[in-house]
Order: C-alpha cells, then sequence, then structure tokens
C-alpha cells in the first residue's frame, strides 16, 4: 500500500533551514560553502519563499507533495551534483527532503546576464525529466516503470556497474505510482531472471543492460 503521511498545514514563510545558509550567490563560479543536512530533514515546504536554487554536493534529496488524503506524491529525486527548487512563483509549491545525510549550495535564482544561459538549461533539463516521468507513469507497466527508473538511476550515475539507490522501496514507489509490495515483486522478479544482482537493499548491479532496455522499449 501506498504511505501516509500526515502533516500539519505549512504556513507561508521562509524555508525551514532558515539563516543556515549564507546569502545565495549568483553565479556557479563563485564559491558557495555546503549545508549539511540530516536524513529526512526537510529544505523547504508549500508556501516557504522561492527565489533560491540549491545543487546537490552529496547525497540526494526528494520533491514531494501531500495528497488530500494524506498520501504521498514523490514528484522527483535529485542526486549528487543535481540542482532543485525552480519555481514559476514567489513561492514553492512542493517539499524538499533530504533523503540520506546530504550536503547542499544555495544559488540566487534572480541570476545576472552572465549565468542566465546556464540557468534555462538547468530548468529545461529539469522540465525534460518530468515530462518523461510522466510518460513513464502513464504508459508504462509495473515491471516496465522499475526498469525505466533503475536505468534512468544508472545514467544518472555513470553508467556504473553497480547503481546506488538512496531512495527506500516506499519512495520508489510513491514516485513511480505502485505499491511497495509491487515494487518489491519487481525487483525480485528482475533478481530470478538474471537481469539484475541485489547486493543488498540499496544496492543494484545491472547484468543485463541492454536486455533490460529492450523490455521496456
Amino acid at each position: 500500500m501506498h504511505a501516509s503521511f500526515n502533516a500539519a498545514p505549512h504556513a507561508a514563510s521562509t524555508p525551514k533551514f532558515g539563516s543556515r545558509f549564507p546569502a545565495a550567490v549568483t553565479g556557479f563560479a563563485k564559491p558557495q560553502l555546503v549545508i549539511n543536512f540530516t536524513a529526512d530533514e526537510e529544505i523547504y515546504g508549500p508556501g516557504d519563499k522561492a527565489g533560491t536554487f540549491y545543487k546537490v554536493a552529496y547525497g540526494a534529496v526528494r520533491i514531494y507533495r501531500l495528497l488530500t488524503d494524506g498520501r504521498r506524491q514523490i514528484i522527483a529525486f535529485h542526486l549528487a551534483g543535481e540542482t532543485f527548487g525552480f519555481e514559476p512563483g514567489l513561492t514553492h509549491g512542493f517539499f524538499a527532503e533530504s533523503i540520506t545525510e546530504s550536503g547542499l549550495r544555495a544559488y540566487s535564482q534572480h541570476d545576472s546576464a552572465e549565468t542566465s544561459h546556464e540557468l534555462l538549461s538547468l530548468a529545461l533539463n529539469e522540465m525534460v525529466r518530468a515530462q518523461e516521468h510522466l510518460l513513464v507513469v502513464g504508459r508504462q507497466t509495473a515491471l516496465e516503470r522499475i526498469i525505466s527508473f533503475l536505468l534512468d538511476i544508472s545514467s544518472r550515475q555513470g553508467d556504473l556497474e553497480h547503481t546506488e539507490l538512496p531512495m527506500s522501496r516506499i519512495d520508489i514507489a510513491d514516485y513511480l505510482g505502485m505499491t511497495i509490495e509491487t515494487v518489491s515483486r519487481a525487483f525480485a522478479k528482475l533478481r530470478q531472471e538474471g537481469y539484475i544482482n541485489l547486493p543488498n537493499a540499496r544496492t543494484v548491479e545491472i547484468r543485463r543492460g541492454h536486455a533490460l532496455r529492450d523490455l521496456c522499449e
């Protein structure tokens, strides 16, 4: 079953971390301190002031919203080297939360002309990834969703033989619109058929990458 999360209404405010971040800088070339977050720590929530975006120095972040019935819908995962926090309006519409111990750098969204092309490229990449996620959830079977997810995470980690999954099976279920039982069965099926190996709960060894891609095309 889907996880249910009960949270108090989130009043409009500055992000939870408050003064933990120094004033956000403009431009990626400028040095910026890494601010550390513990696992499952809120970075910002709906109604918090926008205007700053973040780059993951290490760790991983989940972006999600709570549905009216208390269920959680994860919109995106962001891994080391990736950015998040872009908003079209003045406030955030989603929760951002560290998955594991994570470090973030903050940058001003009110960019200068010299960095505007960088911001546009980052925002477009996020839009493309969101569109791809919608296609996966809307048109693929449960097994195909898991395969697409694993191949995506592997690609974002450099197509290494061993893919590290900072997120839990519950996270994956809430991201792909599945139940945790269905996620677990899909992992077990792929392992039994020799497509992957599971050294532990957070590591996946992709053994037949080309065959996996053929299964979801």
